[in-house]
């Protein structure tokens, strides 16, 4: 592996687990199940852990409950779970350069991209929420309209299932293990079968933080155990990210028990260039928010709106753009385009590809079959397609991989109009020299969050989507909010002397 931050490369062969963490205890597992760590750059395994099962799923929910209904942890202040997650954050922090390798080796991230967001964002996220719980109302009195006063409590939901992705599993997993720890809440994390290894290291900065026994368990799985995990009767909320199809499953079982569910789900987000706009710049900020992660990421912008009267220029530019992007060995801190995390996922973006050829969409730059100069690896060529109509599959589904679509639109009216013809509704951007008609453009898009002239998560402000795009917030007061119950306690005025 190449060097990262000055510290010495991980060694693959120390990478395999046999255990996993329960009720503060490496745990053997129920079976021998193994999931097998795929490098999506070399097609070997680089690492074998325990494959999570419904037996192992019911331990780690007991200790979770026993944990929350017995245990000190939601019985603390919050000052003193603030001070152990404090602790957490400078262990973390300590750990930046291994976290993102071990990314960068179980998913195939890019190292550019793994340094930048898949553990240093995780970290800022953190110190956030720990920032937001000092200022948080856990409890807060306010006048009464009919002659009580009336105390208003922030309560810890309870034991909570936490279920990452693995295309950026730190991030979503810190972004539901937090603030529901600052909550006072107990968790059971299911990593993806896809990228496990992360959540081992996790785990042992959480016990070595003073994290008690059983307010945090770990077990790595597939579906079914996710399933199992969802539907458990000792889970009281269910903090999910994922696909809009696996989020859907997830938010009927939670609606038939009437389990508190966040979903942060799929999106089709769109980059909107305005006439006035400097492609230099623009093109630059395209890079990163459209094909962010080798394109593997909820929020990347795939469909770029181009005004009718610059739309030749805006294709051309993006073609160069694209084109120029190093594609290649995710270890190597040149490469900007990684490989997909599995072969399906190959394949499927592959699919895409051949798909919008036959809808009729112009191919730019890019089409199946791999980069040049690579003989293995699960890689897709970056695609750009032109002259696509917004009603096609490859503007309308998530590809969730390097391709972009551009489509014209005739003015800024019509612009929004194609935007939000959409089922998705998570992110998106404007580029233009006008920031007022930026904002104005902003106002007007459906969306959870939006960007002028840039994108970014800022983790004070809440983060999530409309329509298909999700349920609840992550971050901001409004994420740690969502790992609480609100209570009312009626006190009725002092008697008169």
């Amino acid at each position: 592996m190449t060097q990262t931050q000055g510290q010495r490369p991980i060694a693959t062969d120390a990478l395999d687990r046999d255990t996993f963490y329960i009720d503060g205890a490496w745990a053997a597992p129920a079976t021998g199940a193994v999931i097998e760590v795929v490098s999506p750059h070399t097609e070997q395994v680089v690492a074998r852990v325990p494959d999570g099962s419904p037996a192992d799923i019911d331990a780690a929910v007991a200790a979770a409950r026993r944990a929350f209904d017995e245990g000190p942890w939601p019985r603390t202040s919050p000052e003193e779970r603030i001070e152990v997650l404090q602790r957490f954050s400078h262990l973390y922090a300590a750990r930046l350069g291994d976290m993102a390798e071990l990314i960068t080796i179980e998913m195939g991230s890019p190292t550019s991209f793994s340094n930048l967001a898949q553990s240093p964002a995780p970290w800022m996220q953190v110190e956030a929420f720990i920032a937001i719980a000092r200022d948080f109302p856990w409890e807060a009195a306010r006048s009464g309209v009919l002659g009580s006063d009336v105390v208003v409590r922030h309560e810890p939901v309870g034991v909570v299932a936490a279920i990452p992705p693995w295309n950026v599993p730190q991030f979503t997993l810190i972004s539901k293990v937090v603030p529901a720890l600052l909550a006072g809440c107990t968790v059971v994390a299911k990593p993806a079968p896809e990228s496990p290894l992360d959540a081992y290291l996790l785990a042992e900065l959480l016990d070595e933080a003073g994290v008690p026994p059983g307010v945090v368990n770990i077990v790595a799985g597939g579906r079914e155990v996710g399933a199992h995990l969802v539907a458990h009767p000792g889970i009281d909320k269910v903090a999910f990210t994922g696909s809009t199809a696996a989020g859907r499953l997830i938010g009927a079982v939670c609606g038939e028990q009437l389990k508190r569910c966040s979903l942060e789900l799929g999106g089709k987000s769109a980059a909107i260039v305005l006439a006035d706009a400097d492609l230099g710049p623009t093109m630059e900020g395209l890079r990163f928010t459209a094909l962010m992660n080798s394109g593997q990421a909820c929020v990347a912008q795939t469909r770029i709106l181009a005004p009718r009267s610059r739309y030749d220029e805006v294709v051309d530019a993006l073609a160069e753009t694209v084109g120029s992007m190093p594609v290649g060995d995710p270890a190597d801190p040149a490469t900007e385009v990684g490989p997909m995390v599995a072969r399906r996922q190959q394949e499927r973006v592959s699919s895409y590809i051949e798909l919008g050829q036959q809808e009729g969409a112009r191919l730019v730059v890019g089409g199946t079959g791999m980069p040049d100069g690579l003989e293995r690896g699960w890689y897709v060529r970056p695609t750009v397609f032109a002259d696509v109509d917004n009603r096609m599959r490859i503007a309308q589904e998530e590809i969730f991989g390097p391709v972009l679509s551009v489509i014209a639109y005739d003015d800024v009216d019509d612009a929004v109009r194609i935007a939000n013809d959409s089922d998705y509704g998570l992110a998106g951007t404007v580029w233009t020299t006008d920031q007022e008609a930026g904002l104005d453009v902003a106002r007007r898009v459906r969306t959870g969050t939006y960007g002028i002239n840039t994108y970014t998560m800022d983790f004070a402000a809440p983060f999530g989507g409309f329509k298909a795009s999700g349920l609840g917030r992550e971050f901001g007061p409004e994420g740690l909010a969502q790992y609480t119950e609100t209570k009312s306690i009626y006190v009725p005025p002092a008697p008169a002397v």
